[in-house]
């Protein structure tokens, strides 16, 4: 099944940052380090840098040797079509199709939903909505190399200063032991793991739930699931209180996805998931 063309969470954000650049004059700031017209000479410059931050050299060779420019990457930045779609249009086509896996994955991990919605107080529906809706419940997490990506993105002018953040921020992840630099793969934006973070993100909420010493979002459900929570926990999350529109839940969802359509479709996949059988 092909997911439904969004602007990734981060980018809309990026988006912002970006018009409010626009709209004062004032440049980008890595304007100067970006798309020299030499990627191999900014990719060595990224390197020293990346050093200097405090990232092994391990992790750097790991990820950055041999990663070269991707084009299609660029032109999918270059082209994204603005999100246009209501919200009957949106959920009535996203959400049926998974109302039954997203009942049974409830089932199937309702002990460790439970022992997340009791650390983080987060319910199971949400989390599960959130899943189903951002990659089928793993099933697509992208086959774009991350690092690949974030360097193209790094390396393009458009956004800059935003993605190479985002790249160190991928080298950590290598450099923490969460995942390999090999098996680190995704959105071709750069996200990653079963509910789509950003790196920045990944380093900040992801958490070892199943206690095998290693944060991973591409293949650990119990981690998964408990950094999703973590993540919208962080974001002032009110236990046991609903997630209507206009309620402080529904404003902790849209730190998920601005979108407000997206963000309505969580909350009524949740809702569903709560009444079935």
């Amino acid at each position: 099944m092909v997911r439904t063309p969004l602007l990734p969470r981060f980018l809309l954000a990026a988006l912002a940052v970006s018009a409010a650049l626009a709209a004062s004059n004032v440049p980008a700031a890595a304007a100067a380090s970006c798309d020299t017209g030499n990627f191999d000479t900014w990719l060595a410059d990224l390197k020293t840098d990346a050093a200097a931050k405090g990232i092994s050299q391990s992790a750097i060779t790991s990820g950055l040797n041999g990663v070269t420019l991707d084009k299609a990457v660029i032109s999918r930045d270059h082209s994204q079509a603005v999100f246009n779609q209501t919200f009957e249009q949106f959920s009535g086509r996203m959400v049926p199709p998974r109302l039954t896996r997203g009942s049974d994955m409830l089932k199937r991990y309702g002990s460790v939903l439970g022992r997340i919605e009791e650390t983080y107080g987060v319910p199971g529906e949400i989390v599960v909505a959130i899943w189903g809706l951002e990659t089928d419940f793993g099933v697509n997490i992208g086959k774009f190399p991350t690092i690949r990506s974030l360097a193209t993105l790094a390396y393009d002018c458009r956004r800059s200063d935003e993605f190479r953040a985002q790249l160190l921020d991928a080298l950590r992840i290598i450099d923490r032991g969460d995942v390999a630099a090999a098996d680190l793969h995704g959105a071709w934006a750069g996200e990653i793991g079963q509910t789509q973070f950003m790196p920045s993100s990944y380093l900040k909420y992801a958490v070892d739930f199943d206690g095998n010493g290693r944060r991973d979002l591409l293949h650990s459900a119990p981690d998964v699931l408990a950094s999703t929570a973590n993540y919208l926990a962080s974001y002032g999350w009110q236990r046991g209180k609903g997630w209507d529109p206009g309620s402080p839940n529904f404003a902790v969802i849209q730190q998920w996805n601005k979108s407000e359509v997206y963000a309505k479709t969580i909350g009524y996949f949740a809702t569903q998931l709560s009444h079935a059988p």
